[in-house]
């Protein structure tokens, strides 16, 4: 009996080794069929196509729709064409009046001023708009306390203008602003009586 397990585990122990071997001859004539030219080639086919799916995937995505859209923001067109000097001015009033504000009240400011040139109420060009007065008051003090011309014109200054000129405006049509703060007592009461309390965003109340 103990004759025969011995036996029956030599042949399952051979069994063992035999398969063993056999896998190894097999894995080594993989690698030999691998390593031979005609196999790299194929190999290397395969890769070409497969590069050349990926470069036509890619031609195609670059000619999608999304490019279409890119390309067309690239040629948006302003909704405001100012002369150089007007577009000075602009700077000068929204850096004046909105200096210390981010980059939305610098928008608002500027949106008022476009606001004013659009109205039948106001003067036609920027700078005209800017140094209006109206019954010896002006409507925008950095133009008579010489604020509007000691400037330093700011990068988010610039970027809050070409936003405005390219039609962003978020006023909700104000036509006025003013800062209660630092404002004239009785003007804020001809504000307060004789206009329209919109929103106040920052340091000003916007009024239409």
């Amino acid at each position: 009996m103990c004759r025969y397990k011995r036996n029956v585990t030599i042949l399952l122990l051979c069994n063992f080794i035999f398969m063993i071997s056999w896998f190894n001859l097999k894995q080594l004539q993989i690698n030999r069929v691998a390593s031979t030219a005609a196999f790299q080639i194929q190999y290397m086919e395969d890769c070409a196509s497969m590069d050349e799916s990926s470069f036509m995937g890619m031609v195609m995505e670059a000619s999608s729709g999304q490019r279409v859209v890119d390309y067309s923001v690239l040629e948006r067109k302003a909704k405001y064409s100012l002369s150089e000097e007007d577009y000075k001015v602009l700077l000068q009033i929204v850096e004046a009046e909105a200096g210390c504000e981010d980059i939305k009240g610098k928008m608002l400011v500027a949106g008022v001023v476009m606001n004013r040139v659009e109205s039948s109420q106001f003067p036609d060009t920027v700078k005209e708009v800017v140094y209006q007065q109206s019954h010896g008051v002006v409507q925008f003090s950095p133009a008579a306390n010489g604020r509007l011309g000691r400037t330093k014109i700011s990068d988010e200054t610039i970027e809050a203008v070409e936003r405005v000129l390219y039609g962003e405006n978020i006023t909700e049509g104000a036509l006025y602003f003013a800062s209660r703060r630092y404002a004239d007592p009785e003007l804020m009461k001809w504000f307060d009586n004789s206009l329209t309390l919109l929103f106040s965003y920052g340091g000003h109340e916007f009024f239409s």
